[in-house]
């Protein structure tokens, strides 16, 4: 009997289709993005040099003020927060994944809140 594949197992093969092509270096690091049902979390990776650059989450202690942890407005805030640490360390140009997630809520709100602090994906 054949078994449908549930939706974590969809997403983790549609992550590793993703991985396959984006590659982040030292001069354009990698953005990945994780969601979970009641927080969002961002970091930037050197898959060179196997590093993390930045990361930034709505568990953060900037961002405790949210009433929300789990909005688009939270998202946002955590791009931006994402953002203006990386811009800190010298990166203003980064590859933005998508973590095998549909471009879209929360995950749009993020490289949105990103793109307005201003990185360039």
């Amino acid at each position: 009997m054949i078994t449908k594949p549930n939706r974590k197992e969809t997403r983790m093969k549609r992550h590793r289709r993703i991985r396959r092509r984006i590659w982040g270096s030292t001069e354009r690091p990698r953005l990945c993005v994780y969601r979970s049902n009641r927080h969002i979390y961002a970091q930037v990776v050197d898959d060179s040099k196997s590093l993390t650059i930045a990361q930034a989450s709505t568990l953060d202690p900037e961002l405790k003020e949210l009433k929300k942890s789990w909005d688009k407005d939270a998202a946002k805030s955590v791009g931006e927060l994402i953002a203006k640490r990386v811009l800190e360390k010298g990166h203003k140009f980064v590859v933005f994944d998508r973590g095998g997630y549909i471009y879209h809520g929360r995950i749009a709100s993020v490289a949105d809140g990103a793109r307005e602090a201003g990185l360039n994906m």
